[in-house]
C-alpha cells in the first residue's frame, strides 16, 4: 500500500528533481483483474461499502468517501472533488486558493502559513483523478470503496493515489488540533489530469505566476506500492518517450506480392523495438543491483493502418511507449532510434506525442538538509503492517515527516 511517495527538491529553476518513496507491507487493494481475490462481503453487514462499520476510524471513514467520487477518466467528476476539498479547507480551517489552469480544469492550493513564511515551503502534492476501470472485472463497483472484515478496502484510486491524499490531510489535521506551529510553510496541493499527463494540470502550472509564489525548497508527491517492508527510495525520474513511427510503401491489391510494402517496414520496426524491450527486460532480470528505473521499458501500444481487406495500404503506423532512465544519453539513443528507421526501410519517419528531456537527479548526500531531515525520519519508522492498519500507519509517517521537513534551518540561499 503507497504510504510515501515522490519527493523532490525545487530548485531556483522551474524543473524539478525526484525522490520517489514507496513502502508497503502487503498488498491490499486491486489492479484491474485481480478479482479472484476479492471477498464476498462488506465488512459484517455487506451490501457494497456504504455504511460505515460500527467503531471505524474517521480517517478511513473519510478516506471511503473520496474513494466513492468517480473522478475517473475519460470524463472525471473534478465538480465532486472540489466539493470535498472545500469541506476539507473548511474543516482545518486553511486558505484555499483556486487556479483553472485550463476549462474545468482547477488546481487546489490549501497554504498552512509557517512561522517564518519567507523561507521555502514544502509542498504535499497529489492528484485528484484516476484511471479508467475495467468494471466486468471487478467484484464489487470500483468506486463503492468495499471493506471486507479484515479490513481490505477495494476501490479504484486506493493505491493511486488518493491513500496519499487523506493521509496528508489527516496528518495536517492532527498536528493542527496538537497546537504545533510549523517554522516552514506547508502548501497541500490538489492537480488534474495527471493520469492523462498532466498537460492541463501541473504541466501547464509550473508556468504559472502563482506557482512560483509556492517558493517551494521540498515536496512530496506519488510513488507506488512496494510489496516488502521497505523503503524504496529513487532519485531520478525516467523520461517518458510516446513515439509514432510512420511506415510509407507501396500500394496494391491483396492479390499480388507487392514489394516494398509498408506493412514489411512496420514488422521490421515492430521487431527491432520487441528486441530492444527483451534485451532491457533481461537485464532487469539478471541483475541483483537493478530495479524498474535501472533500465528503459519499450511497450508497442497502437498500430493503425489499412482501408479494406483486399487493399495493400500505403502507409502504416506503430507507437511506443518509452521510459528512459536517466542514465542514458538522451542524444544518442534518439540516434539509435534514427538508425533503426533507416534499417527498417525507405521512407520512414517518426513523430513524438510525448519527449521529456529532464535528466537531473536529487541529491542523497547526508550532508544535503533535505535529504538528511526526509532519511532520519524514515529511519526510525517501523513498516511492519498492513491492509487498514497501513493506511492509517501512513498517515503517523507523515505526521512525523512534514514537521521534520518544515523544521530543516535556514539555508545559506534563504539567509
Amino acid at each position: 500500500f503507497l504510504l510515501l511517495a515522490c519527493l523532490l527538491t525545487c530548485p531556483q529553476s522551474r524543473s524539478f528533481f525526484f525522490y520517489s518513496i514507496y513502502c508497503c507491507s502487503h498488498l491490499c487493494f486491486p489492479k484491474e483483474g485481480d478479482h479472484t481475490m476479492l471477498p464476498d462481503k462488506d465488512g459484517p453487514g455487506g451490501g457494497g461499502g456504504q455504511a460505515v462499520p460500527e467503531g471505524e476510524d474517521p480517517s478511513v471513514t473519510l478516506f471511503r468517501d473520496y474513494l466513492r467520487l468517480k473522478t475517473v477518466h475519460p470524463e472525471p467528476d473534478y465538480d465532486a472533488a472540489l466539493r470535498f476539498l472545500d469541506r476539507i479547507a473548511e474543516e482545518l480551517e486553511l486558505p484555499m486558493k483556486k487556479i483553472e489552469v485550463f476549462h474545468r480544469r482547477v488546481v487546489c492550493i490549501m497554504t498552512w502559513e509557517g512561522t517564518d513564511p519567507s523561507l521555502k515551503s514544502i509542498l504535499l502534492n497529489s492528484h485528484t483523478d484516476v484511471v479508467p476501470v475495467f468494471q466486468e472485472h471487478w467484484k464489487y463497483d470500483a468506486f463503492a470503496a468495499v471493506k471486507d472484515p479484515e479490513g481490505n478496502i477495494y476501490a479504484r484510486g486506493s493505491q493511486d493515489m488518493k491513500c496519499v491524499t487523506v493521509q496528508y490531510i489527516q496528518a495536517i489535521r492532527r498536528l493542527k488540533a496538537e497546537g504545533r506551529k510549523l517554522m516552514r510553510t506547508v502548501h497541500l496541493m490538489f492537480v488534474p489530469d495527471e493520469e492523462v499527463g498532466g498537460h492541463k494540470g501541473m504541466e501547464t502550472f509550473v508556468t504559472h505566476p502563482e506557482f512560483q509564489k509556492l517558493n517551494i525548497g521540498f515536496a512530496l508527491d506519488e510513488g507506488l506500492a512496494n510489496p516488502a517492508e521497505a523503503f524504496t527510495v529513487f532519485y531520478g525520474e525516467r523520461n517518458p518517450w510516446w513515439i509514432t513511427i510512420h511506415c510509407p510503401g507501396s500500394p496494391g491489391h491483396g492479390s499480388r506480392f507487392v514489394e516494398n510494402t509498408a506493412a514489411e517496414k512496420l514488422r521490421n520496426i515492430i521487431n527491432t523495438f520487441m528486441d530492444f524491450r527483451e534485451k532491457e527486460k533481461q537485464r532487469l532480470n539478471t541483475s541483483e543491483c537493478f530495479t524498474l528505473g535501472d533500465v528503459t521499458t519499450v511497450n508497442m501500444t497502437m498500430v493503425k493502418g489499412g482501408v479494406a481487406y483486399n487493399v495493400i495500404p500505403a502507409e502504416m503506423d506503430v507507437s511506443f511507449d518509452l521510459r528512459i532512465p536517466p542514465t542514458v544519453n538522451l542524444q544518442e539513443f534518439e540516434k539509435q532510434i534514427k538508425q533503426w528507421c533507416k534499417e527498417a526501410g525507405e521512407g520512414i519517419t517518426y513523430e513524438f506525442a510525448q519527449k521529456h528531456m529532464n535528466q537531473n537527479v536529487t541529491s542523497t548526500e547526508d550532508s544535503d538538509p533535505w535529504w538528511n531531515a526526509f532519511s532520519t525520519t524514515c529511519k526510525a519508522i517501523d513498516m511492519f503492517y498492513l491492509n487498514e492498519q497501513v493506511f492509517l500507519k501512513g498517515i503517523d509517517v507523515y505526521e512525523r515527516l512534514i514537521p521534520a521537513l518544515a523544521s530543516v534551518p535556514t539555508l545559506p540561499d534563504e539567509a
